[in-house]
């Protein structure tokens, strides 16, 4: 699963139609606001060569889609149906899969980087806000009054994107602000039944979560994903049944897979570094080098010093 910053979503989407890509990115970003825009979804379908499928992906930014139209989103062992009417509340920790399913899309939506909705400027930690929490079911069902009335902020956006107004990017972020208080009070759509590559999907992107915090490149890069309660909470799944699905298809219980990984960087680091033993055990993420210790006499049996030692003979 690659990585797709602000910079190669702006490529796919307008490809050579905006040859200053570079400069259209970086204008906000120097000004320290991060960075906001805002689309129409006809025009792009009209004007853009994107693929109607946004398959999964990693992305470094946020995303606020008012949709008009048949689509498909899956997400962990959930595959929501848009009939009609929806908005859609996207972060980089939500892995998801979009599928447009017929060709009359119409709506707006507007990407931004965590950078434009500040702590000191909102009052709260974004990740924070309910519909960009990992548990969040983040598509929500919404009738044609409620879609014409998220429409209206989203014009305003648009007529004050193209403005000279020099606080236009504090009134963007309020805009964007109404949009989220305004979400958080809807009802998510329910799941349709659970299929069978649903187990496939979650264990797809177990793995890409895992893999994401490797390799270990500074003692200051520590692993915020220890526990399979950790991978349960970002997958907004249950941890039982993570667990379950995981045995099923791999073979192996979640708690093993995280311990055969976190166990594989630590042979390549005593191997590869000149870290002491307390530094690599702290990076990852163990609070004690005795629990690094012993974690890794129960994988070897030997200590780790003594791993590093047979390697420098």
């Amino acid at each position: 699963m690659s990585s797709i910053t602000i910079k190669e979503f702006y490529l796919d989407i307008l490809g050579e139609s905006c040859p200053d890509i570079d400069l259209f990115i970086t204008e906000n970003i120097n000004k320290d606001i991060g960075h906001f825009n805002v689309f129409d979804i006809s025009k792009i379908f009209r004007e853009s060569k994107s693929k109607p499928e946004m398959p999964y992906n990693r992305r470094t930014y946020y995303k606020i889609s008012l949709i008009n139209g048949q689509n498909k989103v899956e997400y962990a062992d959930k595959t929501i149906e848009i009939e009609d009417c929806a908005i859609l509340f996207a972060s980089p920790k939500v892995p998801y899969n979009y599928n447009n399913q017929c060709t009359n899309q119409s709506g707006h939506f507007c990407v931004f980087t965590k950078d434009f909705l500040p702590t000191n400027k909102i009052g709260i930690e974004i990740d924070n806000l309910p519909v960009f929490s990992p548990q969040s079911d983040f598509v929500f069902q919404i009738s044609t009054e409620q879609f014409h009335q998220f429409e209206a902020i989203f014009i305003k956006m648009h007529e004050e994107i193209n403005s000279d107004y020099i606080y236009k990017y504090d009134l963007l972020r309020n805009y964007v602000m109404e949009l989220i208080h305004s979400g958080q009070k809807l009802k998510p759509i329910l799941p349709v039944e659970n299929s069978k590559t649903a187990a496939s999907r979650t264990t797809t992107l177990f793995i890409e979560l895992l893999e994401r915090q490797f390799p270990i490149e500074n003692i200051s890069q520590l692993l915020k994903l220890k526990t399979p309660a950790d991978f349960a909470g970002i997958l907004g799944v249950h941890v039982n049944h993570l667990n379950r699905v995981l045995k099923e298809t791999t073979g192996k219980t979640t708690g093993e897979i995280i311990g055969s990984r976190i166990f594989q960087e630590a042979k390549l680091l005593l191997a590869q570094t000149q870290w002491n033993i307390s530094e690599i055990a702290f990076t990852l993420g163990f609070e004690e080098v005795a629990h690094f210790s012993n974690f890794f006499k129960k994988h070897d049996q030997q200590s780790p010093q003594h791993f590093r030692e047979l390697m420098n003979v």
